[in-house]
């Protein structure tokens, strides 16, 4: 590994040499007792050379960049300030090697020079023997400048702290352990790029960046951090040498893209702004990063105003005090030489004929970076010298891993900064500028991203001069969707969607998921185009409503009348009327009568599982028995009349056999085990209904019609048969008309189901069950009324036809009737 090292350097030495030979200019070296290695690129290097033969670049004859050039001479006047102070380092003189670091792979000359003694390179076996006198690097400014020389630094743990190389592999301590840098890594930058999108909700952009470390770090970077945003990359592309720019714009025009974020160098971005006004992109927003947000020469350029507004990320502008002066001194003298010896390689800057005043008026960014940079090794070059007594110790033989240690412990105060390093050796000072560029042509300072412990994020929207007249321009793919609209994804990209309205009782949350209609809850409502859910109205009938009342009170009346007729039939117990009405099944026909109304009891108040099985339980077993008792009586009178004379042996076993109480027991029986078969498989239970009225939950009970419909179809069977045989019997004796009687209470009752069916299917609010519970008294007291009334009537006010004679007399007629 040494001679490798070894012979890298020399070829490496000697193929500088024979490409320059002039003298050194002394603005590049300044000897002292210690050395701070500089890397600045002064000119870049975008030509390439001959591939056939290794070959060192002469940096002088590449592309000059003056906003180098300032940082270059910024590190010398602080290296100056910090040798005439009588506080930090007093008695001890920091000198510089800096090399025109302009290519990534054909400037290793100076590196090689750095980490040199003597012209050679090797593992030393003892550390404090034979060292270089660099005792930290300043620089370079790119990140894949620092990917490609970090490796011949971090071998000896010799500092490196860079001013301009943001990537984020630079925060990895394993691969990296003795660098720092005092720029922000990418991801602050990026972070504070998506809060000036998201501040002024520019969702569809473009992402433009470098092919270098840098640009595809921010574009791994800025993919991630817009995951979980509403921010879509709608383009990107890589920016090089060979870029066709103004193909590159076309497709941005053509996906009608309006925010477009620049993440390149210098060079990149002014070829991409030049394409856009020679193509007249009009209309746009770009979004620069803090390598050309404050480029001074773009925004004066001519139908710069026409591609729309400029605002980005840049580094503070911060005086630093004496560097004014320093320039004006230094361009004042004429360079001094050294004839003894000869020039390294790119150690000359042909630049004579810059000014000061170009020098001042360049772009200043990454100034406070680089003369931080330089404090903070002096800093910790006065510590590890123990200088705090106002001399540094003689005695100690400094090596870069002491320098390094104190770096990592840096904490100084600076132009009113503190200077501290985290763990990974990014800064824990500073803030980032948003800046836009005015009419003027300058980049006006509208708002700022804190980067300390209290990070914040600010801008006054009203300083800035939209193209747009005044508002914020747009960036969107699709429009927004009005409210209570959920979005529907069109294609790949979530910022693309069409808007579709939620139905009733869904609503749309867009701080969640607006591209989803959600479910109200089964206690909720809401109506169409909803961004929120409102309470359903519980409505039940309590037992104090007015309409409860009334048909408890009916109830109530109902029963007294059965009481009483229940009396009054015992008291004629042994009368025709009474024999003739069924005797002692009368009794039971009113003692169920009695057991029905109990049901009604149940239809009111909140339903419990008691109360919706006895809202029907009752119902359906003595209504049967009513029923099939109704049935009996019909069929004994027709038997009497019609049927006993042409089939005497079946009157002879019905009476036999007590077949009347055969037929009610066995439907009841029926029923009951019916009844018992579906309420244990789904019972009656409560039941919210919702379906009917979006504002209200009525309470109710839900009773399962398929496994109910066996205990249901008992009723209008028996129906169907006391009518038939009453219905027979229509032709009866005028004044003996029980049979007319029974078809009146069947057609009474058959009328006052289809009206509550009919209602049921129509209104299910809460009244409801009042109509249930009049249906099942009306059918009560049609059998009261028109059945067991009209013999009450000839008990009290026509007791003469409560006779046996009056009894056989109509019997005898009618049989003469017949027989004629």
């Amino acid at each position: 590994m040494k001679h490798f090292l070894a012979v890298v350097y020399v070829v490496g030495f000697s193929l500088c040499a024979f490409t320059n030979s002039k003298p050194r200019p002394s603005e590049f070296h300044l000897e002292g007792d210690y050395l701070l290695g500089g890397l600045f690129d002064i000119h870049y290097g975008s030509s390439p050379l001959n591939p056939n033969r290794p070959e060192a670049i002469d940096c002088s004859s590449q592309t000059f960049l003056l906003p180098n050039f300032r940082r270059f001479q910024l590190m010398r006047f602080t290296v100056e300030e910090i040798n005439n102070s009588t506080t930090l380092l007093p008695n001890v003189t920091l000198g510089y090697e800096i090399f025109d670091h302009c290519s990534d792979t054909l400037s290793l000359p100076g590196i090689l020079k750095l980490i040199s003694v003597n012209g050679l390179i090797q593992p030393w076996p003892e550390p404090s023997k034979n060292r270089s006198k660099v005792m930290a690097l300043v620089g370079p400014s790119t990140s894949t400048q620092s990917v490609t020389i970090a490796p011949f630094f971090m071998m000896d743990h010799i500092p490196m702290i860079s001013y301009g190389s943001s990537a984020s592999i630079f925060s990895e301590k394993l691969k990296y352990p003795s660098f720092l840098r005092t720029v922000h890594p990418n991801k602050d930058t990026i972070d504070a790029i998506v809060m000036i999108l998201q501040h002024f909700n520019w969702r569809w952009v473009a992402f433009l960046h470098s092919d270098k470390d840098y640009g595809i770090d921010t574009q791994e970077i800025f993919t991630q951090r817009i995951k979980n945003t509403n921010i879509c990359l709608a383009f990107t592309r890589t920016l090089d040498n060979s870029n066709d720019y103004i193909e590159i714009l076309k497709q941005i025009e053509a996906q009608k893209i309006n925010a477009i974020v620049v993440f390149a160098p210098k060079l990149y971005a002014e070829a991409v702004i030049k394409t856009a006004v020679h193509l007249n992109v009009t209309n746009k927003v770009w979004v620069a990063d803090d390598g050309w947000a404050l480029n001074k020469v773009l925004p004066k350029m001519e139908g710069i105003k026409n591609i729309g507004t400029v605002i980005g990320v840049a580094q503070p502008v911060i005086t630093i005090p004496g560097f004014e002066e320093f320039i004006k001194f230094t361009k004042s003298q004429a360079p001094k030489v050294d004839p003894e010896q000869q020039t390294l390689c790119n150690q000359v800057c042909s630049c004579r004929n810059v000014t000061v005043e170009d020098i001042l008026a360049t772009d200043p960014s990454f100034s406070f970076p680089v003369y931080s940079a330089v404090h903070a090794v002096a800093r910790a070059l006065h510590n590890v010298l123990e200088c705090e007594s106002g001399r540094c110790s003689d005695q100690i033989a400094v090596q870069p891993y002491m320098v390094l240690d104190e770096l990592k412990k840096s904490n100084f105060t600076l132009l009113n900064h503190n200077i501290q390093f985290n763990e990974n050796g990014d800064p824990k000072f500073g803030q980032l500028s948003v800046v836009f560029w005015n009419d003027s042509g300058d980049a006006q300072e509208v708002g700022f991203y804190n980067l300390d412990s209290s990070t914040s994020f600010y801008i006054n929207d009203v300083e800035i001069q939209w193209h747009t007249g005044g508002k914020v321009p747009i960036a969107l793919c699709s429009p927004e969707c009005p409210t209570g609209f959920a979005k529907t994804q069109i294609g790949i990209h979530k910022c693309c969607f069409k808007c579709e309205m939620c139905p009733q009782d869904t609503y749309v949350n867009v701080t969640e998921d607006p591209f989803q209609c959600v479910s109200c809850k089964e206690t909720e409502w809401s109506e169409a185009g909803s961004t929120s859910c409102k309470l359903r109205l519980v409505e039940y009938l309590p037992f104090t409503d007015i309409g409860v009342i009334l048909v408890m009170v009916a109830a109530l009346i109902l029963v007294g009348l059965i009481l009483a007729i229940s009396v009054l039939f015992a008291i004629n117990f042994n009368t025709p009327v009474v024999r003739s009405a069924g005797g002692p099944m009368c009794f039971l026909i009113l003692g169920c009568l009695t057991l029905c109304s109990v049901s009604v009891i149940f239809y009111f108040g909140k339903p419990t599982n008691a109360s919706c099985v006895l809202r029907y339980l009752p119902f359906l077993l003595f209504f049967t028995v009513c029923l099939a008792c109704f049935v009996v009586r019909s069929f004994q009178i027709v038997c009497i009349f019609k049927i006993a004379a042409k089939f005497p042996k079946l009157q002879s076993w019905w009476t036999k056999y007590q077949g009347q109480w055969l037929l009610i027991t066995g439907a009841f029986s029926t029923q009951a085990l019916l009844v018992l078969f579906g309420f244990s498989f789904y019972p009656p239970r409560p039941y919210n209904e919702t379906s009917w009225y979006q504002e209200q939950i009525v309470l109710s009970c839900d009773l399962n019609l398929a496994i109910a419909t066996c205990s249901f179809i008992i009723l209008p069977l028996l129906c169907c048969l006391c009518f038939i045989f009453s219905y027979m019997g229509k032709d009866l004796p005028k004044n003996y008309n029980e049979a007319k009687a029974i078809t009146l209470c069947l057609l009474l009752l058959i009328i006052t189901w289809i009206v509550f069916i009919t209602a049921y299917l129509l209104y299910r609010g809460k009244y409801i069950h009042i109509l249930n519970a009049l249906a099942v008294l009306s059918s009560l007291y049609s059998f009261l009324f028109w059945y067991f009334l009209p013999k009450c009537y000839i008990m009290i006010f026509q007791s003469h036809k409560n006779t046996q004679k009056y009894f056989q007399g109509l019997i005898q007629n009618y049989t003469k009737t017949i027989s004629q």
